[in-house]
């Protein structure tokens, strides 16, 4: 394959095993963004888009400007030189954390220019006698160089689904990503992602997403001693959000009115009971300006009957 190829990796885990094993040559981009939370642009290259995306990283995450620099910006500036590549493979897992970067990047692939390269994908997920789907970095050396070979081949209806996705991320308009969800297409998790998306805006009985109703039901139904013990559980038990000790974190801050904490157990508070039976609506305690893409997620409501989108 020689040094023409290009990785592009969804994290540095998953980059230092790839070297480590020796598994492939070429060079590497690590992906190190988190495009599935806080506003974004179509175009994430442009001075705009970067200063907006690193305002919100300095705020809810304390990621400073100048380490976005180093740790993004530095790498996607090696597509300034994509002509020398003679394919790229792209690294991405099953989950929306990982789909809603990997539908950017091949938009900003697009708009350099690669539409005569191969693309190839090599996404982990379901693996044959695993009871629960794997991530990259939870693959045996064998199950990693097995996804590698079995790499698919993205044809450019794929790369122009997934750019034309990523616009629609981009816009004010939600609702028109559930008409893409039964688009066929290479990329066999893409339909899940959009549907968990979807249901990251607050249910119109509650207030409360459906990953947020489901960390009640984990406090209900296990027995929870704390905090931190409900964070492992929430990390293994999230569904396709793919979000990490950050995300949770945050997610979790906003939950704790829903909680009592015992001396031996987490339990739900009256609140907490009230919401998990959908009995009261919490929306008017939970607003915040938060954003997904370019929609602010308290502007909808998701009916989990119909699985649409209510503009408020």
């Amino acid at each position: 394959m020689g040094a023409k190829t290009l990785h592009i990796t969804n994290g540095d885990s998953l980059t230092d095993r790839l070297k480590e094993i020796n598994l492939v040559d070429g060079e590497f981009l690590v992906w190190r963004e988190m495009l599935c939370e806080g506003p974004t642009d179509i175009r994430i290259e442009t001075d705009e888009a970067l200063l907006k995306r690193k305002a919100f990283l300095k705020k809810y995450y304390r990621i400073s400007p100048e380490d976005y620099d180093k740790k993004f910006i530095s790498q996607i500036e090696k597509l300034e030189t994509i002509e020398k590549y003679d394919e790229i493979i792209l690294w991405f897992e099953y989950d929306l954390f990982c789909h809603i970067n990997m539908i950017a990047a091949i938009s900003l692939l697009l708009r350099k220019g690669i539409k005569n390269t191969p693309v190839y994908l090599v996404c982990s997920g379901r693996v044959e006698n695993s009871k629960k789907y794997l991530g990259l970095c939870e693959l045996s050396d064998a199950q990693l160089k097995k996804h590698f070979e079995n790499k698919i081949a993205l044809d450019i209806n794929d790369l122009e689904l997934a750019s034309h996705i990523w616009t629609l991320y981009c816009e004010s308009n939600p609702n028109k990503i559930a008409g893409q969800i039964k688009k066929q297409s290479s990329f066999d998790y893409l339909s899940i992602c959009l549907r968990a998306h979807l249901q990251r805006f607050p249910n119109m009985l509650t207030g409360l997403n459906t990953l947020e109703h489901n960390i009640l039901q984990m406090v209900d139904t296990y027995e929870i001693k704390n905090i931190k013990q409900l964070m492992g559980y929430a990390l293994e038990y999230q569904g396709f959000y793919g979000y990490g000790d950050m995300q949770l974190k945050r997610v979790l801050a906003r939950l704790f009115q829903f909680f009592d904490q015992t001396k031996d157990r987490l339990l739900l508070s009256e609140r907490g009971k009230l919401a998990l039976q959908q009995k009261k609506n919490f929306y008017n305690t939970q607003m915040l300006d938060w954003y997904y893409g370019g929609v602010k997620k308290y502007d909808y409501l998701y009916n989990d009957e119909t699985h649409n989108l209510l503009k408020l």
